[in-house]
Order: C-alpha cells, then structure tokens, then sequence
C-alpha cells in the first residue's frame, strides 16, 4: 500500500526548522516500520501558515497527487498540522474519502475511513481552528502595543530606509520627494506634468526605474511621514484565516504619532500641498479638479496604443471652459521615445463626442414602452428570486436547529461529553445568527427596491426624463476608438453593430 506524509511547520526560525526535518525522518522512518506500506513521498510545507492552503504549494500537489491515485493513505501529526481552518480540513478529507485515500492523524487517533470520524475531525479541526484565532489575536495585539511605543511597521520607501523598526533619512531619495513638493505645492504642477518631467530629468522610483506614473505621486503627496508624523494600520486584516487585507476606513482604529521621526518636508509645506490636493479635489466642488469622472470616463481609446484618453480643459475666447479628450499615454509621457510615449495627436471634444452618440441612438428604432414593460418584467423575475432565496435560507435555520436537537441528544444519551456538545451548539448558533442576518437584510432591501411606484419611476426616467442627459448617452457608450486620421469607431452596449465617423 502506498503512503504519502505530509508535515508543516509555520515558521522559518532556526528551532522550527530543527522539527521541520525531524518530522520529515520521523514519517519516513514509521512507514519503514510497517510491513504492508510503501513511502510514497513525504510532502512538507515550510514556513506556511496553517489557516490557508493558497500559499501551500506541497499541500496541493498532495491533493493533486491524490487525484491521479499516486498514493492510498495519507498520514500527518495532527489535525492542526494538516489544517487550522475547519472548511478546508472536513472538505479535503471529505474529498479524499470519495477517492477512497483515507487520512491518518497519528497523535489525534482519527482515520477518516472510520464512520465517527469526520464528528471527531470537526471537534478537533474546530479546537485547531479556535487556538489559530487566539493566536492571531495575540500577535495583533501584540503589534498594536509595539506600534503605540513608536516602532515602524513595514519596509523603507522613497526618501527613508527601515532599520529595527526605525526610520532613517535617504539622501537621494529625499531629494526627489522635495522636488515633487516643491512643483506641486510651489509651482502648481499637476501629477501628471511632474511624472513626466521626471521621467525626462532621468529620476529613479524605488524600484529603480523611472516608470513614474501620476497616482505614485499623489501617493507620495499624501504620505504623512514625509512631514516627521507616522500612522499605523492604514490597512488591517479583518479574516485570520484569508489573511486578505483591506483598507482601513474606520474598522480599526488607526495608530497617529506626531512628530515622530526627522522630517524631509516642513510641515508648512506639507500643509500647503494638502490644501492644493483638497482645491484640486473633486470632493472641494472644484469643477477643474483632478480625477474628476465624467460620462464618457474610460469609454474613449486610442487606436494607436489602446491607452484610454483623458479628459482635459479649455478656455474659449469669450472666457468660457470646454472639455476635450486626448490619449492619456501622449499626455502622460510626451511624443513616443523609443519604446515610450505615442505620437498621435488627434484630440476630440466632449460636444462632438456626446453628438456622435446621439446620432447612433437616434438612428435605432425602439420601442420605448416595450422597453418600459421588459424592464418591469425583468424587476418582478427578480423579486421573485429573493422570494425563493428567502425560503432557503428559513429551510437553512430550520435544519440547524434539527441538528442542535440532535446534538443535545446525543449528548444526553452520554455519546458525546459536554465540551463536545458545547462546541457544536456554538458552531450551529453562529451559522444560524449569519443566516438570520442575511436574512433580515435582504427582507430590508426587497422591501425598499421592489416597490411598484418605485420602480415605475426609475424605468420612466431612465428611458425617457434622462434621454436628454450627457449621463444617459455616456451609460450607452461601450467603446470609442479614435485614430490618428480622423475616425472613429463606436460600439454601444449590448449591440454588436459598429458605426464608423469622420472627424475631418
């Protein structure tokens, strides 16, 4: 019978790597043992977390293994070794059984061939899983206090190198960071200019190129530590088992320390700059303000280098402003130099834009009632599916709590003991808060999207109030391509149909 091992450890410190390859002869050596089994491999995971397989590249070419039937038993430590997260231990093993590859865990006892053994797993995975959570909860808080006292979190960036959870100053990356204040704040560039201008001057990222780009700057801009103050936790993991992390917008508190190390840019200036990102911000009501979304935002293309073009502003004569749209890569990075940059120079105003759409419309015929009814069917199918999906899920609370029942059943009927039933009467209340709460919210919004009068409204306006609207012609528009002789090319959503324009 063939025989796969499979062993883990969750760091890469010295000590660990000492019981990484004692596992590793520890496995080979049992398998010797039996008179029946034959080593298959001993596949081995180091320096991984357990709460994950993503990052688990031995893990998976032992499942994958699996399933071309390489091997028939799979033997590890423990539960915790093979997984800490209770879906992916009782999925896996569950997998494995339909393959007929069963799963030894030699300190926890369990074989899941043994009909009692995915109970047992569950009790065990969950115990794992639970002491993964408590861990994590003491290194996070463990880092937040460590934060507090001062120490930097992370790696260096432009104009400060990170030594012993320190910040030092990088003479040469400082002096681009001042440059970059000193034309925006100072001079009134934009991020796109000064991306470009260094670029020219031959500036280097801290990758080491010169591939510089107006959101990197916008970044830099923003950052609050070249101004001497540091905050923490702008992004926090809120799942212990994904490790994913997200943006903190006010889930966890953030760490604000003022004065904190030696400054690259006075704060008078640094004030300075954010005062001229807020006037140039779309939110401050400035209507030339960078970053701005328009209708046509995304849709216009170059047919040169397929960058998207960018909206720019202006003036007439008679004082007033008007929009037009150029290739974002020929703003961006000039005339084409070697592999950089595009040549073309067509541009293409906002107004023309806006008619050439209208004519496209204009010249399909469509029944706008029918489109009115279809809409209002489509609506009801829709409703009628949170219908369905609201049976489901009180189908789903209503068998969990068959389960608990059966639980304490077991559990008086002294099958399982009391930490046993306690654990799993906790695991079915939390599925079912989860599922009352879904619930609840989809109740909610059913109710306030699906109303009749509502509804009729929205259609109404969509298709006939908004008509006249840049908005309404912009939400049509799939693609435009502009070329460098003067056509271009337009497709509408959901249309296959291509119309063709001359600029000239």
């Amino acid at each position: 019978m063939k025989v796969a091992a499979y062993c883990r450890v969750s760091t890469d410190r010295l000590d660990q790597a000492n019981s990484f390859e004692s596992q590793q002869c520890f496995f080979k050596e049992y398998i010797e043992r039996q008179p029946d089994w034959e080593l298959f491999k001993v596949y081995a995971d180091e320096g991984i977390s357990g709460t994950s397989t993503k990052k688990r590249d031995a893990f998976n070419q032992m499942i994958a293994d699996a399933k071309r039937s390489c091997f028939e038993i799979i033997i590890t430590k423990e539960v915790s070794r093979f997984s800490r997260n209770i879906l992916d231990t009782v999925y896996y093993t569950r997998e494995l059984r339909q393959k007929g590859i069963g799963v030894i865990f030699l300190n926890d006892g369990i074989n899941t061939l043994e009909p009692d053994s995915e109970l047992r797993l569950s009790i065990m995975g969950s115990i794992a899983q639970e002491e993964s959570r408590k861990t994590s909860s003491r290194v996070k808080w463990g880092q937040t206090r460590r934060m507090e006292s001062g120490v930097v979190f992370g790696t260096g960036m432009l104009g400060y190198d990170v030594e012993n959870g320190s910040m030092r100053i990088n003479p040469e990356g400082a002096e681009i960071v001042t440059v970059i204040f000193h034309k925006y704040a100072n001079e009134r560039k934009g991020t796109t200019v000064i991306a470009r201008e260094l670029r020219q001057a031959g500036y280097k990222t801290l990758k080491g190129n010169a591939v510089w780009s107006n959101s990197s700057i916008l970044k830099i801009l923003r950052n609050e530590k070249y101004c001497g103050d540091l905050c923490q936790k702008k992004t926090y993991t809120p799942d212990y088992l994904s490790h994913i992390k997200k943006y903190n917008n006010g889930a966890e508190e953030k760490i604000y320390i003022n004065y904190h190390h030696e400054p690259i840019i006075e704060r008078e200036l640094w004030n300075k700059a954010q005062e001229e990102i807020e006037r140039r911000s779309t939110k401050s009501g400035a209507k030339n303000g960078h970053g701005n979304k328009y209708p046509l935002s995304g849709k216009i293309f170059c047919a040169e280098c397929g960058s998207a073009f960018s909206a720019r502003h202006k003036k007439r004569k008679d004082g007033s402003i008007y929009r037009y749209w150029r290739c974002g890569k020929a703003s961006a990075q000039g005339a084409r130099v070697y592999a950089s940059g595009c040549n073309i120079g067509r541009q293409i105003s906002d107004e023309i834009c806006m008619r050439i759409i209208k004519q496209v419309v204009e010249s399909l015929n469509f029944d706008r009632d029918e489109v009115i009814k279809n809409i209002k069917e489509t609506v009801a199918e829709i409703q009628g599916g949170c219908d369905n999906n609201r049976i489901r899920q009180e189908k789903q609370i209503n068998a969990l709590s068959d389960k608990k029942k059966r639980v304490l059943d077991a559990y008086f009927s002294e099958k399982i003991n009391e930490i046993e039933m306690r654990m799993m009467l906790d695991k079915y209340d939390d599925e079912i808060a989860l599922i009352s709460k879904r619930l609840m919210y989809n109740s909610q919004k059913g109710n306030q999207a699906y109303c009749a009068h509502d509804i009729t409204q929205a259609v109404n306006n969509i298709v006939i109030l908004n008509e006249q609207h840049d908005v309404f012609y912009g939400s049509l528009l799939k693609k435009a391509v502009v070329f460098s002789d003067g056509r271009v090319e337009v497709t509408l959503n959901f249309l296959p149909t291509k119309w063709i324009f001359s600029l000239n």
